[in-house]
């Protein structure tokens, strides 16, 4: 992409219908507390595995209680 004049991002996302039937199969689905404390437990949030942000650590991301909106003020909510 970045020899075509004019490009300013790459389009992402499902090819074929099936693809897309596989992601829109997923969008109602909500995690749990228990499931994203998981999930943070595997990669702590805020990790990164460019080298480029190693050594920034967003403010956000610095105190648990910051990491995840009040459960009323989710969308899913």
């Amino acid at each position: 992409m970045d020899d075509k004049t004019g490009h300013g991002s790459a389009l992402i996302g499902p090819r074929t219908m099936d693809q897309l039937d596989d992601l829109l199969a997923g969008a109602d689905v909500t995690l749990t507390d228990q499931i994203l404390d998981q999930i943070d437990e595997i990669v702590p949030p805020g990790t990164n595995v460019g080298t480029l942000d190693m050594a920034y650590r967003p403010p956000a991301l610095q105190h648990p209680d910051h990491r995840r909106r009040p459960v009323t003020e989710r969308a899913a909510a």
